[in-house]
């Protein structure tokens, strides 16, 4: 009886070895298989006639620490905000940095999506740990275009964003406004919020009016900083031949040239000086940090992150 007892405990170990050895390859394949298609999803390998982008996106039903997703209490009445932070691939750390800014963040009745937009990756670096981003937080929107400042990666954010969130599932508009900000500017996602809660949400135009002095939102444009619109406007954008047409400038002038020029953004807001330039140095665009503030633009280093986190208790 002992040797059978023997034979039949080797038995159930091989059994027990091989069902274990499967699972771990099954387990390898399904990452093998995750992993690949975020890393072919990274290449943003795409052939059109007008720009693309890919994004991988979130419904953003809950709110964790994982997420640059603000939102709270949020329901299909409430206002729905896309944010789409302009950088560049390589800006790893200051991305994570931003997450914890805006993940601690949580205005009450409205969902406050923010996604780090970029141009087509080039290194395999980038490729390999953008990926994992995108893995691990699910907020980048890669752009199909060669990265650039002032010729044409605005156009291709905003007219990317109908084809990217559009669709039956999603409410009708997916948002009521976007933004484009700069990641060295800080928002305050309630003081933002809660700004935009009186205003029109069709054809607006929202932001810190240049030049500095001026306070009249319909002479000249809004500043790069963080300039917000409606979503009709971005969809006008994807449509217009007046865009298309005229890429290359400073970025946040040449947008309100194109509202200008295709007569749009009747409804305009002026949000200066709740929305300023850090004010060290001093000049005609700074402000001194205050209550209302919105918005604070050249956050250059992280003294002056620092420095304005700390005022605003956080």
């Amino acid at each position: 009886m002992k040797p059978s007892s023997k034979s039949s405990q080797g038995k159930r170990f091989i059994l027990s070895s091989l069902t274990f050895i499967l699972f771990l390859c099954a387990l390898a394949s399904i990452n093998e298989i995750r992993y690949d298609s975020l890393l072919k999803f990274g290449k943003c390998a795409l052939s059109s006639d007008r720009p693309l982008a890919q994004s991988h996106n979130s419904s953003s039903s809950s709110s964790s620490s994982s997420h640059t997703s603000a939102v709270s209490n949020s329901s299909s009445d409430d206002i729905r905000i896309l944010i789409g932070i302009l950088t560049l691939p390589d800006q790893y750390h200051r991305r994570h940095f931003l997450r914890l800014i805006y993940g601690t963040q949580s205005p009450v009745g409205a969902q406050v999506d923010v996604k780090f937009v970029f141009c087509n990756l080039t290194k395999e670096d980038q490729k390999v740990l953008v990926a994992l981003e995108i893995m691990r937080y699910d907020d980048i929107i890669i752009l199909n275009c060669k990265e650039n400042m002032n010729k044409g990666k605005t156009y291709t954010f905003f007219s990317s964003l109908p084809e990217i969130f559009n669709s039956s599932d999603r409410p009708n508009p997916p948002y009521h406004y976007v933004m484009k900000g700069d990641d060295d500017t800080y928002l305050r996602l309630e003081k933002l919020v809660e700004s935009l809660r009186p205003l029109p949400r069709e054809d607006l135009y929202y932001g810190y009016v240049i030049p500095c002095p001026s306070m009249d939102p319909f002479v000249h444009y809004m500043s790069g900083m963080g300039y917000l619109v409606s979503w009709d406007i971005a969809e006008w954008i994807r449509e217009s031949e007046i865009p298309k047409n005229h890429l290359e400038g400073p970025e946040d002038k040449v947008f309100g040239e194109w509202l200008r020029d295709g007569h749009r953004a009747r409804n305009r807001h002026n949000a200066k000086w709740s929305m300023y330039n850090y004010p060290d140095p001093p000049t005609r665009c700074t402000h001194e940090l205050w209550p209302d503030t919105i918005a604070v633009h050249l956050l250059k280093n992280q003294e002056k992150w620092i420095h304005t986190l700390k005022y605003f208790n956080i």
